[in-house]
């Protein structure tokens, strides 16, 4: 007869626990969801392919440019800033609209909005700014600046800033944008003259 020899210590694994496998699964089935959302925004991005809304300057004009021997100038701008939304199936929203206009290194206007606004898909909304500044004294480098440009006939405004863009689309979900704007508006001061060019804002 044989004889069986007996394993001393010997004990069975111990069973995994009925609530680390709920845990497991559990981390199995939001992993596949995960992974099914980001395939399906994935897609939605590629058959909508969105377009960020910008911000533009589609026109302006120098209205008046008046500058004294004692070195004060007074002028008035007008311009115009459309903020666009060429996606077909989304209205984008804009908010903490901001702009600023320098003369040769100067802050005399800042352009804004009230209250955050909407632009629905495929349109467009313009605001008309038309600013007076007050007399601002020039320093001695400025005077020389403004003789170069009157003899120039080219007058140049810097205007910088931005608003906060976001547009949303079903599954896709909600994007956010920063549209800044950073462009130079030249003018002819002797008629006023908006000398057309690109200005529009970059998406970050």
């Amino acid at each position: 007869m044989r004889q069986t020899k007996k394993l001393l210590g010997y004990s069975p694994p111990p069973r995994t626990h009925f609530l680390w496998w709920c845990a497991a699964i559990l981390c199995s089935l939001l992993s596949i969801a995960v992974i099914i959302t980001g395939i399906v925004v994935f897609v939605g991005y590629l058959v909508i392919h969105p377009r960020i809304p910008v911000i533009s300057v589609v026109d302006a004009h120098l209205l008046h440019f008046n500058y004294d021997g004692a070195g004060i100038l007074v002028t008035q701008i007008n311009i115009v800033v459309r903020s666009q939304n060429d996606n077909m199936k989304a209205h984008a929203g804009f908010s903490n609209f901001n702009l600023e206009l320098f003369f040769d290194g100067i802050r005399i206007a800042v352009l804004s909005t009230a209250a955050p606004y909407e632009v629905k898909k495929n349109s467009s909304v313009d605001f008309n700014y038309d600013y007076t500044s007050d007399p601002i004294p020039l320093s001695p480098e400025q005077m020389e600046d403004v003789d170069a440009y009157l003899k120039e006939d080219e007058v140049r405004f810097d205007l910088k800033g931005g608003v906060r863009a976001r547009w949303r689309v079903g599954v896709v979900g909600s994007f956010r944008f920063l549209c800044s704007l950073n462009c130079q508006l030249r003018f002819h001061p002797a008629n006023g003259t908006y000398i057309s060019r690109r200005c529009s804002s970059k998406a970050k």
